[in-house]
């Protein structure tokens, strides 16, 4: 089993991110801005937006967090929103999600100026991936199609599975990995609650993205020896070893993989996660260039 370190490659391109900063500032340009918008108590939320400043903190960028309280109705965030949109000190921004159930969150996102768009969340954005055309894509599919890249897997022709078609991760992972390029080029199966002898499907995989939000979902009968797992599931689950009574995990039963089995796979914690993080910041320089 060989592990693909999503936090050591994250690591390298904050470095490598920094590196450009620094060449920006010497040119006498401004540092690269990141805002985030945060809207309610969500731990988890606080704790990813978290991890986000530090990482700008870290490759010398700027970031400004605006938080807003859960009871904040469509028109006041819209009005935020707005704000970033006109701050021309801010080259990208984020509303962090989820947001509250009363928001109608695709609306929001249609209130972002695409050009500001680094999750890549805008109709904008999502219509030039589909025609394969320079945008700002989600930053979970690009860290993956980094992975792949760093870590030397060979794309073409291989047969891509995907489990889930969410428009943050499912979708605009089968156009990365089907479009003509290096990493790309491969057949891609997208699979969803309604598929049909799933398990049939996944065992054709040369890679294998599970991004369906279920713990261990993934289990070894259903992967093909030597294939490269993806997971991007993170999944809390109960155990009574941790101080805390939880860990995360996966949708991929990596307990349960036999260390012969041979293939590549992403842990959880430390896998897609961190990449996510380095590919905003990544979006947020094309930004600044732009």
């Amino acid at each position: 089993m060989h592990i693909i370190d999503g936090k050591a490659t994250s690591i390298a391109i904050q470095n490598e991110l920094k590196i450009a900063v620094d060449d920006r500032i010497k040119q006498g340009l401004k540092r690269p801005h990141l805002a985030a918008i945060i809207v309610g108590e969500n731990p988890a939320s606080r704790a990813y937006v978290g991890h986000k400043i530090k990482a700008c903190e870290y490759a010398g960028f700027e970031s400004t967090l605006v938080e807003l309280p859960q009871e904040t109705s469509d028109e006041a965030l819209k009005a935020e929103v707005t704000k970033l949109n006109n701050n021309s000190s801010i080259d990208g921004f984020i509303v962090q999600l989820p947001l509250p159930d009363h928001i109608d969150a695709q609306a929001i996102l249609e209130c972002v100026e695409p050009t500001k768009d680094v999750d890549g969340f805008h109709p904008v954005n999502a219509g030039k991936l589909s025609l394969g055309l320079p945008c700002f894509a989600p930053a979970t599919p690009s860290g993956i199609v980094e992975l792949l890249k760093r870590y030397g897997i060979e794309t073409e022709g291989k047969h891509a599975v995907i489990l889930g078609r969410s428009a943050i991760v499912g979708t605009p992972m089968t156009l990365l990995l089907s479009r003509n390029a290096n990493p790309g080029n491969c057949t891609v199966t997208m699979c969803h609650s309604r598929t049909q002898n799933l398990a049939d499907i996944t065992r054709s995989a040369d890679i294998l993205i599970a991004a369906i939000g279920k713990a261990h979902f993934v289990t070894p009968d259903m992967i093909k020896p030597g294939a490269v797992i993806i997971d991007v599931g993170i999944n809390r689950i109960e155990d009574a070893s941790r101080k805390s009574g939880s860990r995360l995990t996966g949708d991929v039963a990596m307990h349960l993989i036999d260390d012969q089995w041979g293939g590549h796979i992403t842990p959880v914690p430390g896998g897609v996660g961190p990449m996510t993080i380095a590919m905003l910041l990544k979006n947020t320089l094309e930004a600044a260039g732009k």
